[in-house]
């Protein structure tokens, strides 16, 4: 189970937030900074709402593909998801709730078939350390509903050296809309 949920469901703690340091929070770009909070077409929940859905409530409301990867950890086939090659600008969001969590500013292509992210939007994963390998790796969940979405490395481009490796059938894109001149 995910560090900082409690088993009644309650908000996920502070221990398990992914707050940025002062290096990279000079990193965060402006369009980060701009970043809406949620997705269009979730309900406008309280996190101790989202909380609360029980295993049944989600897969329910999910694909199986995307209660597989957000509710039991796991990881889709490489070079599946049409968001591997997404080229628009916007912004993904969970598929669980609908939280933003990346901006395409920041994705590039890293050649592992999974859509993959330089930074993430400040405050909105959380980290763990995942053992199901012969190696620890740093997984990261949505900070709202704790749905799995990826893995991070420390084999990413400048500036920050980061891969945020996500599976896209845990992600929603929203184009963004052109602003009218």
């Amino acid at each position: 189970m995910l560090a900082g949920l409690s088993a009644g469901g309650a908000a996920i703690g502070a221990s398990f937030l992914a707050r940025p340091s002062n290096a990279e929070g000079a990193l965060v770009a402006a369009s980060n900074l701009d970043a809406p909070l949620q997705a269009p077409g979730f309900p406008d929940w309280t996190d101790e709402e989202w909380a609360t859905l029980s295993q049944a409530d989600w897969e329910e409301r999910l694909s199986p593909a995307a209660f597989k990867v957000l509710r039991q950890d796991g990881t889709e086939r490489a070079f599946t998801s049409s968001l591997n090659t997404e080229k628009r600008d916007g912004w993904y969001s969970c598929a669980g709730c609908g939280l933003t969590l990346f901006s395409s500013a920041h994705k590039y292509d890293s050649g592992t078939g999974w859509p993959s992210f330089y930074q993430a939007i400040p405050n909105r994963l959380g980290t763990s350390v995942d053992r199901k390998l012969f190696y620890p790796r740093t997984e990261y969940h949505c900070v709202r509903c704790g749905g799995h979405q990826g893995h991070v490395f420390d084999d990413g481009p400048r500036p920050t050296g980061q891969r945020w490796c996500n599976n896209g059938v845990a992600l929603v894109f929203t184009p963004s809309i052109a602003k009218a001149a």
